[in-house]
C-alpha cells in the first residue's frame, strides 16, 4: 500500500532518478533544516528526514551539484511523503518549481553519468 499522500511509482516518475547522496538545506513553514537527498532528477528530489513537511507545502531548497561552481537555489513543493514502510526510507518527495536551464542540464548530465557507471 502507498504511504500517506504518495502516488504510485508510475504516477510520480516523469524522469529517471539515480541515487546520489548530497547535503540539502531547506526551509519550510518558518523553519530551516539540513538533511540529505538520496536521489535527484530534473523533476525533483527525495529528502530523507524523520520530520517531513506537510503534503503540498512549499519549500525553498539549496544544494550543491557536482559540476556547478555555485549552489542551486530552487523552490519546490512536497509532492509525497514516505513513512518508511514501502520502498523508500522516511522522508518526502519534492517537486521542483521552474529550474533554470543550466541546472536542468547539469542534473540530466549527472543522472546520465551515474546511470553509466
Amino acid at each position: 500500500m502507498a504511504a500517506k499522500g504518495r502516488p504510485s511509482r508510475s504516477e510520480r516518475r516523469r524522469a529517471e532518478r539515480e541515487d546520489l547522496k548530497i547535503p540539502v538545506d531547506y526551509s519550510a513553514v518558518d523553519a530551516f533544516f539540513s538533511e540529505f537527498t538520496t536521489n535527484v532528477n530534473e523533476g525533483g528530489m527525495f529528502i530523507a528526514t524523520e520530520t517531513p513537511s506537510p503534503l503540498g507545502s512549499e519549500v525553498a531548497l539549496e544544494f550543491r551539484l557536482p559540476g556547478l561552481d555555485r549552489p542551486v537555489n530552487v523552490s519546490g513543493r512536497v509532492a509525497w511523503i514516505s513513512d518508511g514502510k514501502g520502498e523508500s526510507p522516511v522522508g518526502m518527495g519534492i517537486e521542483f518549481r521552474e529550474l533554470i536551464p543550466e541546472v536542468r542540464t547539469t542534473i540530466n548530465d549527472l543522472v546520465r553519468r551515474l546511470r553509466q557507471s
